[in-house]
């Protein structure tokens, strides 16, 4: 069975996820939300199956089909991240409103769940809690771009899918919104100077995290030379903060690496027919 990846962008892919989870004979199944008009969710699972005609699109790019409309032979999702937030206008972003719908449903049903950044927040929305723009003490708007540590809160300490990962560690982060109130149930697992949720955990196997550990050196790299307005909000200079990168980047992928292994080795392995 496959593992669902939605992704939202063609700059934010799954990077050592997918590495990571191939080396563990794991299949994906990537699908390319942004480029799916809302149609493409009603054609998307009997083009699968082979029952209808699917729309023209599908057949140039199969990576955009859409959400299933059901959870037939899915081993689990992960989310990615995006550019769009989940208060934007529902118009800018059509498919949103069904992605929340799945990803929570995904959760009810306990199978393995995964959010990065934006999908993070969308984890956090399906499930009650509450997402919005960052500030500063001063309530000025503000974002967190670039290498900065995390550090575990005493709960990640002993949590399987943080085995071996020090209390603090640096990790590269690009987002301008963040989780104001975790959803009921939920656990926070890491924090950042500027981001008091970088991860948290909630029921059985779903587990959201507000930094990019999926990201090699140049996606990094393309990342802050983005000119993406929200650099300049988080007073990031984007030529040192490359060059702080490459100085960490050894123990950044090295964790992170163990991290998307955790999440291979334990996570997704567990069977689906287990229940809360």
């Amino acid at each position: 069975m496959p593992i669902l990846i939605f992704q939202h962008t063609p700059t934010e892919g799954p990077g050592r996820i997918a590495l990571t989870l191939r080396d563990h004979a794991k299949q994906l199944d990537v699908r390319r939300l942004d480029l799916s008009p809302p149609a493409a969710t009603a054609h998307a699972h009997a083009q699968v199956n082979g029952t209808r005609h699917a729309p023209r699109f599908i057949a140039h790019n199969p990576e955009a089909r859409g959400i299933p409309t059901d959870f037939d032979d899915v081993e689990g999702l992960i989310v990615l991240g995006g550019p769009m937030n989940v208060t934007d206008d529902p118009a800018s972003v059509p498919w949103m409103a069904r992605e929340i719908e799945f990803i929570a449903e995904a959760h009810r049903r306990n199978l393995p769940l995964v959010g990065v950044c934006l999908g993070a927040q969308l984890i956090a929305t399906a499930l009650g809690g509450e997402v919005g723009p960052m500030t500063n003490p001063a309530g000025q708007p503000t974002a967190e771009w670039g290498m900065a540590p995390v550090h575990q809160t005493p709960p990640a300490n002993t949590d399987i899918i943080l085995a071996g990962i020090p209390w603090s560690m640096q990790q590269f982060h690009a987002h301008g919104q963040e989780i104001k109130k975790l959803p009921p149930g939920a656990t926070a697992l890491q924090f950042s100077d500027k981001c008091k949720v970088q991860s948290f955990r909630i029921g059985l196997r779903t587990y959201a995290f507000q930094y990019h550990f999926e990201c090699d050196l140049p996606t990094i790299e393309s990342f802050l030379n983005s000119g993406d307005p929200q650099i300049a909000l988080a007073s990031t200079d984007p030529a040192r903060a490359i060059d702080d990168a490459r100085v960490v980047y050894e123990e950044f992928a090295r964790l992170s690496d163990r991290l998307c292994v955790n999440l291979a080795s334990f996570l997704f392995p567990v069977g689906r027919a287990i229940t809360a």
